[in-house]
């Protein structure tokens, strides 16, 4: 059962953008089949470039919705579908206020271009939970104006006003018994001007939205219709595999290329420039197969001289010394009660390196030509990627065209500041071409390369020193995290480095809803190995921390978990007593008596604007732990849709138990990278999954990220329900006990 009922509230300007330093304007272009092709134009600084006060982003228009004359309404999504639903999501803002039948809604993923950065961000891009939240207003924006230029096309025709119209499933309605189909009036609306403003629908007038919706997709993916990165081809398409280096940053000492050549089916053997300093060797062949042949025949060997040769556990004991002297602070609070403190708890925590592993590795297809460069592929970073494509092909950002293809997850992996992997299929493009090659080409990475490949979650540890009264009340709490920083080096340092605090490492910890007396200082130290936002980015590991502390706190004052965080809470968190409130009400806590060898385990935490909460139930089988069930209670303001909405939350859940089981790390020796697929590095399955609920607090207030807010807190409750198990607290991940 899910908790969806929505306040009224009224209706909205649609100029009314929060945070936004112009207004949006709207054009309208022909296009074949005498359709209505409605585009929209951006507006200026996103808000992290505002706070910096840059200038406004340039502004190019391109399609967003195509109404055919068969009625059909297809809608550009800017954004990389890799799973978590925005095919329909978005497309569904833009139904609403449409007002079309939502069968005849299609929905495409829209190719690299200006007008579809992020309104906020300022880039195209997928990731930060930010897909609906961001776009709340602009898709439904789109989908109102299109209608009123469809309601003008239809008063113009019938020669009546326009305010005596009204739109029903796709139809204009007259007075008289006249009847239009948006198809019908697609050709006359094209030619209007778009209204400066429009009113958006009040919420208890929503039709769609908020209403559980299957996916637009869902047939589709079914049935292998949709376009992978992994399956797309070209005529004459070429594939490539790439000899990266073992140790990062590695060069090329010497290769077989003749032995490599003479693999049935290679057609080069070329040397690159790696992203991180290195270089790389790439084979080029008619298959994936022969490259891979080819490639396994090169014997390539590397000097490995003046790059660091990183070793996770020595690493992990340096880590912990830096822990117990103060970083840069972050938060200056008053820890002077530390000293003298009748009890003082101490915790150290450690967190491994971790990989995104998604389903569909890594690819990208480029095609050069003497006018510059078609790219396809699965990303996260269209703006990024297409400005790097096109500096290492020497060429203007315009003259790359980058197309959006389908993704078979990312977890952040397709989304790197560097462009790692796109810019590497760019420079293999660029050395095929130079050795006389025309034909298109397509970089393919295995598992056992993605893994290896680099870009993982940092490693980081935590130490905590918190000073408690007799009666187990927090004096004093002095918290300091070591890691690498994920910002560092990268475009977004500037805006998103302060004062030497990546907010990406101490996210979670920073902002903890707990009244406390909190000193938090950061040590970043520079390590030799490429690091990368993973889901739910900075809170992996500080909801962690935060939440197993709290749980301890309450044991060691006596107290309900549940009632203890309350406590600490105030009054000035409601959207976290609410989600936490909702958890515990549906899953029977403190109600319903759980069979011997079972326990109760809570964790709240806000990512990305949404806060979820679990309450789980754990045991012991045969002297190992077994995650039961979980009952997450959800505050994301407005649920566009609660069928999605579920999905993150339960996928989100499966992950976050992964980094519980044994194997869920990333270890180096010798600087060389020791797991290589799925047998080495653990990964939750589907027989991982425990029975999972989700309810959502209904809200009427604009929709927040659930991309990602659901994996944080699963591992600290379940981590609780450990500790009531066994009386043994979990200081790492992965857990530190065996699993069934």
């Amino acid at each position: 059962m899910r908790e969806l009922r929505f306040s009224q509230r009224p209706g909205v300007a649609v100029g009314d953008f929060t945070g936004l330093t112009r207004r949006a304007f709207l054009k309208t272009s022909a296009v074949a089949a005498g359709g209505l092709m409605l585009e929209m134009s951006l507006p200026g600084a996103a808000r992290t470039a505002s706070a910096q006060g840059a200038a406004a982003m340039p502004v190019v228009p391109s399609a967003f919705v195509h109404i055919g004359t068969d009625n059909t309404v297809t809608i550009q999504v800017n954004r990389l579908d890799f799973g978590q639903g925005v095919q329909t999501a978005l497309p569904m803002l833009v139904a609403e206020e449409l007002d079309c039948e939502w069968s005849n809604v299609r929905s495409e993923l829209a190719p690299a271009a200006d007008v579809y950065k992020d309104p906020l961000f300022g880039i195209q891009m997928t990731g930060g939970s930010g897909s609906v939240a961001h776009s709340w207003l602009q898709y439904r924006r789109i989908g109102a104006s299109a209608r009123a230029m469809l309601i003008a096309a239809a008063a113009q025709q019938w020669k009546v006003p326009a305010a005596r119209l009204r739109t029903e499933n796709g139809v204009v309605l007259g007075p008289n018994g006249q009847r239009a189909t948006y198809g019908s009036l697609a050709a006359r609306a094209q030619a209007l001007p778009v209204p400066a403003d429009v009113a958006l629908k009040d919420p208890s007038a929503f039709r769609l939205l908020g209403k559980p919706t299957g996916r637009l997709d869902a047939r589709a993916k079914s049935t292998g219709v949709p376009m992978y990165g992994m399956d797309f081809k070209l005529p004459n398409l070429k594939v490539a595999v790439v000899a990266r280096p073992p140790v990062f940053g590695a060069k090329v000492k010497g290769f077989d290329a003749k032995a490599a050549r003479a693999v049935k089916g290679v057609r080069d053997v070329l040397e690159i420039p790696d992203d991180r300093g290195g270089t790389a060797v790439a084979v080029i062949a008619d298959g994936y197969w022969q490259a891979k042949t080819g490639r396994d025949a090169l014997n390539a060997t590397w000097d490995t001289s003046g790059v660091e040769h990183v070793d996770t556990a020595a690493q992990l004991a340096k880590f912990k010394e830096m822990a117990k002297t103060p970083g840069t602070v972050a938060i200056d609070g008053d820890i002077s009660k530390l000293e003298g403190a009748p009890k003082t708890l101490v915790a150290e925590y450690s967190f491994p390196y971790l990989a995104h592993a998604p389903m569909e590795p890594l690819n990208c297809t480029v095609q050069l030509s003497d006018k510059g460069a078609e790219v396809w592929t699965g990303t996260q970073f269209q703006t990024v990627d297409q400005a790097a494509i096109a500096r290492t092909l020497d060429l203007k950002p315009e003259q790359v065209k980058l197309h959006t293809l389908m993704a078979g997850g990312g977890f952040g992996r397709r989304a790197v500041p560097t462009s790692d992997y796109g810019v590497e299929a760019a420079q293999v493009a660029k050395a095929w071409r130079r050795a006389g090659h025309p034909e298109p080409v397509k970089v393919i990475w295995s598992r056992e390369d993605d893994i290896r490949g680099g870009y993982y979650r940092p490693m980081y540890v935590h130490r905590a020193e918190i000073g408690l009264d007799a009666k187990g009340n927090v004096l004093a709490w002095n918290h300091t995290i070591v890691g690498q920083s994920i910002l560092q080096g990268t475009p977004f340092e500037k805006m998103m480095v302060k004062n030497g605090i990546d907010g990406t490492s101490v996210e979670g910890v920073s902002g903890t809803p707990y009244a406390v007396p909190l000193r938090l200082t950061l040590h970043s130290p520079q390590v030799n190995v490429p690091v990368l936002w993973w889901r739910s980015v900075g809170n992996t590991h500080t909801a962690f921390v935060v939440e197993t502390l709290v749980d301890e706190l309450a044991k060691n004052a006596g107290q309900d978990p549940v009632a203890y965080r309350y406590a600490l809470m105030g009054d000035k968190h409601p959207r976290h007593r609410e989600a936490l409130a909702l958890a515990v009400e549906r899953s029977g806590y403190g109600k319903t008596k759980l069979p011997g060898g079972q326990a109760w385990g809570v964790a709240v935490h806000e990512s990305f604007d949404s806060v979820v909460a679990y309450v789980v139930v754990a045991e012991m089988r045969n002297g190992s732990p077994r995650l039961v069930s979980a009952t997450a209670g959800v505050h994301c303001n407005f649920a566009v849709n609660p069928l999605t909405v579920a999905a993150q939350v339960e996928g989100a859940a499966l992950m976050g138990l992964g980094t519980t089981l044994p194997g869920a790390a990333i270890t180096l020796k010798d600087g060389e990278v020791e797991q290589s697929n799925f047998h080495q590095y653990m990964v939750a399955r589907l027989t991982d999954m425990p029975a999972i609920s989700v309810h959502v607090v209904s809200s009427g207030d604009a929709p927040t990220g659930m991309g990602e807010p659901g994996l944080p807190p699963l591992a600290p409750a379940y981590a609780n329900a450990l500790f009531a198990l066994t009386g043994k607290r979990q200081r790492a991940l992965p857990f530190e006990v065996a699993q069934t």
